[in-house]
């Protein structure tokens, strides 16, 4: 099992914004692409300093069921336009980790 780790940022304002943007459209794409090995992805969120840091942690059963979601270059971040827009900053790259216990 891998995961995929992402950060990115918003301002206070864009926060529940971006959450929703998330949550009702972007995580429902995922899931509906129906993606062989992916299993689940959850989101994190807490206020560091002025702004609004989020994680996701994405699950599937293994790098190429990464490579079907991200494509072969699967380290690039995978970021909507329509997310680009809230975000302040974020990650270019996602970190992968196997998954030991």
């Amino acid at each position: 099992m891998i995961a995929r780790i992402w950060h990115g940022w918003t301002t206070p304002g864009n926060a529940d914004k971006y959450e929703e943007l998330l949550k009702k459209e972007i995580f429902v794409g995922i899931q509906n692409r129906n993606i062989p090995g992916f299993d689940k992805i959850r989101l994190l969120r807490r206020k560091a300093g002025d702004e609004v840091e989020f994680i996701t942690i994405m699950f599937f059963e293994s790098l190429d069921a990464v490579r079907e979601f991200a494509g072969e270059n699967y380290e690039a971040a995978v970021v909507p336009a329509n997310a680009r827009q809230i975000l302040s900053r974020f990650d270019e790259r996602s970190q992968h980790y196997e998954i030991r216990v």
